[in-house]
């Protein structure tokens, strides 16, 4: 199993979602986050004040997946969250020992 882990802009949640719905991925987590990369922010000008806003607003996606469905998963993904300018996001692929359905107890494949 693979846990997937996708910084993305908020604007594209949305049709993350329908692109991973469509795969049959139902179970997802998401937060609303801060941070950058290459892009290092952006200025803005308030009242007449340019301030400097190093951390842009971005939403992680979390989703644990059997390993076969990986690479449709990432295809997916970063079809559905490009834009094609900076700041795009990342894609994060870590390995997943176990899983435990807290309900049930299941584990394994089973549980997700």
């Amino acid at each position: 199993m693979k846990k997937i882990e996708a910084i993305i802009r908020p604007a594209r949640l949305e049709t993350v979602k329908s692109a991973l719905n469509a795969l049959g991925v139902h179970g997802m987590t998401v937060s609303e986050v801060k941070g950058f990369g290459r892009q290092r922010g952006h200025r803005e000008v308030y009242r007449g004040a340019t301030i400097d806003a190093q951390f842009l607003p971005k939403t992680k996606i979390e989703v644990v997946i059997h390993d076969v469905s990986l690479e449709s998963v990432i295809t997916a993904i970063s079809g559905a969250a490009r834009t094609g300018e900076v700041g795009d996001g990342k894609i994060f692929i870590l390995p997943v020992e176990d899983v435990v359905r807290i309900r049930t107890e299941e584990h394994g494949e089973a549980a997700v």
